[in-house]
């Protein structure tokens, strides 16, 4: 598997040589807003380069959401950043589940999930993989706990979504990480790409809070054996002071 991280927008490149990546993930706007992508300045040296492209869409969108004011322009913004996506070469979009307010139904949530991909189904798919990425809290979140990721994937695997697995979003969000590959394979069928965090708080904190991997709460080895069975690419979202570290350490622990 490629080792990487998630680097700063402007400069994915030059991020990766410092840190020695063979993967970036970054954002294609501003994560906090609902602008849709620009092109980026950097697009003709990514599609010439040898480094596996991930990006992840920006924190607002919400396609669980049963409020029109959010779901709809979350379904618009996702389209927009895979056609953005697409344009660098990214294998895939990084999507949270998202979650419904205390007061719904967590089966709206599901089904606006199944609407959506089968609106885009229709309309010819998604420029890129959608890959739905597991959460850290929320009682009525889509992707936090796995007996609701199952329900989830009742909803849209028959689509082809994929799936990210975040370690510091599983441990905070109380599911063991011992045994977990086959745990979320057994559900999802894949794991497309793995987001290797450790966690500064300890285990189902609900709180997502991402430390590096050999200062964290979670045991580094475990870690390391998430991403031996994975088999799929490896983004750490670390402090950035410490990915380096972390991508020399992940690749050191396996061999490589």
């Amino acid at each position: 598997m490629s080792i990487g991280a998630h680097v700063r927008d402007d400069d994915p490149i030059g991020a990766a040589r410092e840190r020695d990546a063979e993967v970036v993930q970054f954002f294609l706007s501003d994560p906090q807003g609902w602008a849709a992508p620009e092109p980026h300045p950097q697009t003709d040296e990514l599609l010439a380069s040898d480094l596996t492209v991930f990006v992840h869409s920006p924190y607002r969108v919400n396609l669980a959401s049963t409020n029109n004011r959010i779901r709809i322009p979350s379904r618009k913004l996702v389209v927009q950043h895979a056609e953005g996506a697409a344009k660098v070469g990214a294998k895939g979009l990084v999507v949270h589940g998202g979650h419904v307010v205390k007061e719904a139904d967590p089966a709206e949530g599901l089904a606006n999930w199944r609407k959506f991909f089968e609106r885009q189904s229709k309309e010819g798919g998604f420029a890129v993989p959608i890959l739905i990425e597991n959460t850290a809290g929320g009682d009525n979140a889509m992707a936090r706990r796995f007996d609701m990721l199952a329900r989830l994937w009742d909803e849209v695997g028959e689509f082809g979504a994929g799936f990210c697995l975040d370690t510091c979003h599983a441990f905070a969000a109380g599911e063991d990480l011992v045994g977990i590959v086959d745990r979320v394979k057994a559900i999802t069928g894949r794991i497309d790409l793995v987001h290797l965090n450790s966690s500064r708080d300890e285990f189902d904190s609900a709180r997502d809070r991402h430390d590096n991997i050999r200062t964290g709460t979670i045991d580094a080895d475990q870690l390391v054996a998430v991403v031996a069975a994975a088999g799929a690419p490896v983004v750490v979202e670390t402090p950035s002071e410490g990915q380096a570290e972390d991508i020399a350490y992940l690749r050191a622990a396996l061999g490589r």
